[in-house]
């Protein structure tokens, strides 16, 4: 199984050069979509994200990246339509992307879904609290069993990020029908790997998540349907930080 996980800080991509790789590469939904911005700030964000993740694909797939047919069901999961004679490098993969601030992360999985999500901590009490309102009534004790402060906002952003990197694996809130389905996470301890429970689903074993830390003031979750209970070949995601012009020497993190 493989996991590819990208960071990138908006800052490893001049302005000038993010909208000039954008002008090449991204397609006319995008270029649409970049125009919107009403701040330059967003806008330019919104270029280094895109341009990043047709690079990512370039790369894991050998398709160029202005040739990259992003396809985006109106209820569904983006996804990379292949040519009708098969991708040039590797298997069918699964994406998903994720922005923050000024960062950015992109996922890739071969064979298997995957959804990732990135926060800045910077996101204030009150918003959390509003946020932790639609957690499930383990995950929001979980929460209040630290007093309020830091602590206790860091520990409802964590659960966010996680939770919003599985709803991505899933689709969940995609489509028709209930936005959202009923499970959630525990954890023995501060420090324990989040043990998944999901209403009506036998084997919610089959998910690997991974938590962590890519920069200062920043958390991220990683989703990824394995197939496989826990104890099985525990996979491995290779992380890889800044613009990817080549492929740097990833570090290696293990999903729980």
């Amino acid at each position: 199984m493989s996991v590819s996980l990208w960071f990138c800080p908006e800052a490893d991509l001049a302005p000038g050069l993010a909208a000039t790789l954008a002008a090449h590469w991204l397609d006319v939904h995008e270029q649409e979509t970049a125009t919107r911005f009403l701040f330059e700030r967003d806008r330019r964000r919104y270029l280094v994200a895109h341009t990043l993740l047709r690079r990512v694909l370039a790369l894991e797939t050998g398709i160029p990246e202005a040739e990259a047919d992003l396809r985006r069901p109106a209820h569904g999961r983006p996804f990379l339509q292949p040519p009708a004679e098969g991708l040039p490098r590797g298997g069918a993969l699964d994406f998903s992307l994720s922005r923050t601030h000024a960062h950015t992360l992109v996922g890739v999985a071969r064979g298997h879904r995957i959804g990732v999500d990135v926060e800045h901590t910077g996101r204030g009490a009150a918003a959390l609290e509003s946020v932790a309102e639609g957690f499930a009534r383990t995950e929001r004790d979980w929460i209040a069993r630290v007093p309020a402060g830091p602590s206790r906002t860091r520990r409802a952003l964590r659960l966010w990020t996680l939770r919003q990197a599985y709803a991505k694996a899933r689709g969940l809130g995609l489509g028709p029908g209930p936005a959202q389905e009923e499970y959630a996470f525990t954890r023995a301890d501060e420090g324990g790997p989040p043990v998944l429970t999901v209403a009506g689903d036998g084997r919610p074993d089959r998910w690997r998540f991974l938590e962590f830390e890519p920069a200062a003031e920043t958390v991220a979750a990683v989703a990824v349907e394995t197939g496989t209970p826990h104890g099985v070949g525990p996979p491995a995601a290779h992380l890889r930080t800044g613009f990817p012009w080549g492929r740097a020497t990833p570090r290696v993190l293990a999903l729980t």
